[in-house]
């Protein structure tokens, strides 16, 4: 009994590389385990710190590209040399004997500039209006293409605020219109004509806004039936976002 009873109050050792018989850790086992958790938190800490490093520098290089777009994008605007795009949205205003042959109309399209020296560009311009045809009977939808080509002379910016601009411009071109019904069996036709400019470009950096009147001169054959060529006016007011690249 003696012995029996000194080997119960010996110190109970687990089996090797295994739990206790009561339940804790041994002492080797719990050095074991404290140094392999240190070890996960010392790789979970430099893997975050990877990352965070990673953020740091791609934080960095999106700020440098974006001072150096920035910073171009203003030189390109104090040169005022490059290509603008511009959609435009008006109004579409038949003058004199046009006004009794169609009904005033949206005007929509857009135009490709190409500012060869500040006070000289080459503006491209497409333009499509759906007007009313007063004469045909049934309420007939005449479209209207217009593409042209011309030149504009700009002048010196009126107002210089550092950000915004105002720059007054004047132009002169020549191109084609056609007309097409929509639902009428009639062929499309196309007619040459010519048109002066006068507007203004409200500059914010590379974004400018540009209001323009344009005046038409036009051909004009009979769309049914035979007649004679005939001169015809008509008017164009738009509102379009310039964008310079």
């Amino acid at each position: 009994m003696p012995a029996l009873a000194g080997w119960l109050w010996m110190p109970q050792r687990g089996p090797r590389g295994g739990l206790p018989f009561d339940g804790r850790l041994s002492p080797s086992m719990a050095s074991r385990h404290i140094r392999q958790r240190g070890t996960r938190r010392d790789g979970n800490t430099h893997f975050m710190e990877r990352i965070m490093s990673i953020i740091r520098s791609t934080s960095l290089t999106l700020g440098a590209m974006l001072a150096i777009v920035a910073s171009g994008s203003r030189v390109e605007a104090q040169n005022g040399l490059g290509l603008e795009v511009r959609p435009f949205v008006g109004a579409y205003i038949p003058t004199g004997d046009q006004r009794d042959f169609l009904k005033d109309a949206v005007l929509v399209g857009g135009q490709a500039s190409w500012q060869v020296i500040p006070a000289f560009a080459l503006t491209g311009t497409f333009g499509w209006s759906p007007s009313k045809d007063r004469i045909t009977a049934g309420n007939q939808t005449l479209d209207l293409f217009q593409y042209d080509l011309g030149a504009e002379l700009r002048a010196a910016s009126w107002y210089d605020g550092g950000f915004v601009t105002l720059t007054p411009f004047v132009g002169l071109g020549a191109g084609g219109r056609t007309y097409s019904y929509r639902d009428l069996d009639v062929g499309n036709q196309t007619n040459f004509d010519g048109y002066g400019s006068v507007g203004g470009d409200i500059g914010f950096g590379p974004v400018a806004l540009r209001i323009e009147a344009r005046d038409y001169v036009s051909q004009f054959k009979p769309l049914t039936g035979v007649g004679d060529t005939k001169t015809r006016n008509d008017i164009g007011l738009t509102a379009g976002v310039s964008y310079r690249f």
